[in-house]
């Protein structure tokens, strides 16, 4: 009897043992494979995943598997935002929803769709400012960066070598951006095709000129110092261009934002002077042509004062 006692007891305390061992090495491979996931994600280009997990999961694999989830996610990815296409697909929907249901019951039913339509816009117009905005910084930061690049191959380093360097020298976005670079040639990436992607993830005249004349003299092992200094001094004298064309130019890009905001303005105030005048302009046929007609105008003035306004340095 004692000897049964004995063996139970003995059966149990290695059948904790066991289960102990077992759950610590759940833990530690759980722990591994998150680690791997973030890894494999920051090297893909993708969002970092701060906490393991992120909101929305479901709908993101969903979305990922579609072209447009992928086009949404490496949108996303050059405009450096720590969101995923998932949840700007939710928050997006959910704000359009939000704002047809505010503009129903404070306008006019009419305006509901309106809304949700400018809302999807505006997000994407988001989107595109973010990412334009990245480029202008990188662009920025190219001078700086072809300086780096030159110093470190007169000293004698390999183009790969000279890229981390430069990667864990600059800020923010360069230094990311470099860092990707970097990533993709330790992992047996080829020069080309990792300096390629960066082109063509923030795309500008003057990363291509860079971009091309890193990837001409990796390949015919020319002079690449007395080019890179070289370049470091256009890309200078651009930089100043740009920002002397983007100076005169401010008070034409803040006009063409005002101007339609000064339609919205009127058709509000309209509302305000004479209680549910929106209501009945836009319960008739008519009314709603020339509303759409007006918002078709005043998006066309838009568009044309941008686009004369817009000047390639």
């Amino acid at each position: 009897m004692d000897d049964l006692a004995t063996l139970t007891a003995g059966t149990t305390l290695l059948c904790g043992l066991l289960g102990v061992a077992g759950a610590q090495t759940y833990a530690a491979g759980r722990a591994r494979h998150q680690s791997l996931v973030q890894r494999l994600a920051e090297t893909e280009g993708s969002l970092p995943l701060t906490d393991g997990r992120r909101r929305f999961a479901s709908v993101d694999r969903r979305l990922r598997g579609t072209r447009l989830g992928r086009g949404l996610e490496l949108r996303l990815a050059a405009t450096g935002l720590v969101i995923t296409p998932g949840e700007f697909f939710v928050y997006t929907a959910g704000t359009a929803a939000g704002l047809w249901l505010i503009a129903q019951a404070t306008l006019a039913s009419f305006f509901g769709p309106i809304a949700a339509v400018v809302t999807v816009w505006g997000a994407f117009a988001f989107l595109n400012w973010q990412r334009q905005k990245r480029i202008e910084r990188f662009i920025n930061q190219l001078p700086e960066l072809a300086r780096i690049l030159a110093n470190a191959t007169q000293a004698g380093l390999a183009l790969r070598t000279a890229l981390g360097l430069a990667a864990d020298e600059m800020e923010a976005p360069a230094g990311e951006e470099l860092a990707k670079v970097a990533d993709k040639l330790a992992v047996g990436h080829s020069i080309d095709d990792a300096l390629d992607e960066l082109a063509d993830r923030l795309p500008s005249r003057e990363l291509v000129v860079l971009v091309t004349t890193l990837v001409l003299s990796n390949r015919a092992g020319g002079s690449v110092v007395s080019s890179l200094r070289n370049l470091t001094q256009t890309l200078e004298e651009r930089k100043e261009t740009r920002r002397e064309v983007r100076t005169q130019l401010s008070q034409v890009t803040v006009t063409a934002y005002v101007v339609p905001l000064l339609g919205v303005g009127t058709l509000l105030l309209m509302d305000r002077v004479a209680a549910g005048s929106i209501e009945r302009m836009t319960s008739s046929f008519w009314g709603q042509a020339a509303v759409v007609v007006a918002f078709g105008l005043y998006g066309i003035g838009f568009f044309l004062i941008r686009r004369m306004s817009k000047i390639a340095v």
